[in-house]
């Protein structure tokens, strides 16, 4: 189980951190804006259920060996469902009445919470694979 619990984790940490710094950053740098920003707002909801479901999954698989990244990966989980059906929505609706300090607000928000799941990932990475 411990195997396919580092895999699962390691598709999450993988899959997020290309989205997060790739292809997010290759839309937004290949594509014009009025192209890009429709194209974002179809991926996101995909990407939410990538993560929700990879984090749901290892987490289930790494509480046989270690419940600590058990609990780890399901609050990645948790707060995926929080940032596609609420923040998510949020940011679209500030992006679409022109609110650009709250679109600001709500984006680093979103970012940070990205950025939280791929570190807590890789720690979790580093604890099943035994390097912690």
């Amino acid at each position: 189980m411990t195997g396919i619990a580092l895999l699962t984790t390691a598709l999450l940490f993988g899959g997020t951190t290309l989205y997060a710094f790739g292809f997010a950053a290759f839309v937004f740098t290949a594509l014009p804006a009025e192209t890009a920003g429709p194209l974002i707002r179809r991926a996101f909801p995909h990407f939410y259920l990538f993560v929700l479901g990879s984090a749901a999954v290892a987490g289930a698989l790494a509480f046989v060996a270690d419940p600590l990244s058990g609990w780890i990966l399901l609050a990645i989980a948790a707060t995926t469902v929080f940032a596609r059906q609420v923040l998510m929505p949020a940011i679209n609706a500030a992006t679409d009445a022109g609110q650009g300090g709250r679109f600001k607000l709500l984006h680093g928000l979103s970012v940070a919470l990205t950025l939280g799941h791929i570190v807590a990932a890789g720690f979790v990475l580093l604890r099943l694979s035994g390097m912690l």
